[in-house]
């Protein structure tokens, strides 16, 4: 689990309460209404957070909403100068949505697949909202920051990882790739910096993340499997390919539009079996 709420129910409210106050003095002491206020280098980071928001799932009309694309921005930006270390990377964007969705729609008591832009009136609501949403994924980062700082070493480290799985699991997918010259990073490389957000509509990502919270280190080591697991699923596909751009055409766009949940249960109890197969991945895949 994230470890957002406390596990004793009587401290959640007076917990929660106190992490919203905090955020709102965030806002205050680092996100200045008055631009001219910013550092150059702050100008920088807004500049590509501005960019980036309106490209957050396009197909999804809700994000798109001036409340939502201010409530993106601000939890980026203070993210960014609160760990300057990494700073904003493009691709954490992407990683607010679950997060919002989820805790928009149980404020409101509905389904997130019920959201319309009627939901985002309530200005308090979307403020706790916001809160929520900065230190949950504040708490994702914290244990993959290594995905955003210099040379990005945690996504190459996953990558390799991947690489290695397929090898043992599929070899021959691992030649047909290797034939091809379809290196991993060509195509990975994003399934690691957004956590499979836009490979997976966002309902069944809703669903694979359930997953991901609920494990160990789901987001660093269980991500692996997952998408050792999507390479396999689509592996018959893939080998039939003999051209270096259809190879790479397909995995950056694999067909997934129809996946219904019962095809991610399949994923996910398919990268169990592998995660238990290859115990301490460490030992094994080198």
């Amino acid at each position: 689990a994230l470890g957002y709420q406390p596990a004793n129910r009587a401290r959640r409210g007076p917990t929660i309460a106190k992490r919203r106050r905090e955020y709102k003095d965030h806002c205050r002491t680092f996100y200045y209404k008055d631009e001219s206020r910013f550092s150059t280098a702050e100008n920088k980071i807004m500049h590509q957070i501005r960019l980036d928001t309106p490209r957050t799932l396009p197909g999804v009309k809700l994000l798109q909403h001036k409340a939502v694309q201010g409530l993106l921005e601000r939890i980026l930006y203070i993210w960014s100068v609160r760990h300057p270390a990494s700073g904003y990377v493009q691709g954490i964007n992407d990683l607010v949505v679950p997060f919002f969705v989820v805790f928009l729609a149980a404020r409101i008591g509905i389904d997130t697949s019920e959201l319309t832009e009627e939901h985002l009136a309530d200005e308090e609501r979307l403020q706790e909202v916001e809160a929520d949403c900065f230190f949950c994924l504040s708490k994702l980062l914290d244990g993959i920051q290594d995905h955003y700082t210099a040379s990005q070493p945690g996504i190459q480290r996953m990558v390799f990882k991947l690489e290695e799985l397929i090898h043992r699991l599929d070899e021959p997918l691992h030649a047909h790739l290797k034939k091809y010259d379809i290196r991993f990073f060509h195509f990975s490389y994003r399934w690691m910096n957004c956590m499979l957000m836009r490979e997976v509509s966002l309902p069944l990502i809703i669903r694979v993340w359930d997953t991901y919270i609920a494990e160990p280190d789901g987001f660093k080591v269980f991500h692996i499997y997952v998408c050792a697991s999507m390479l396999k699923r689509f592996s018959p596909a893939l080998r039939a390919l003999e051209e270096f751009q259809d190879l790479i055409v397909y995995l950056q766009n694999l067909p997934t539009s129809d996946w219904t949940e019962n095809d991610v249960e399949t994923l996910l109890a398919q990268a169990y079996v592998y995660k238990y197969q290859f115990e301490g991945a460490e030992n094994h895949l080198h």
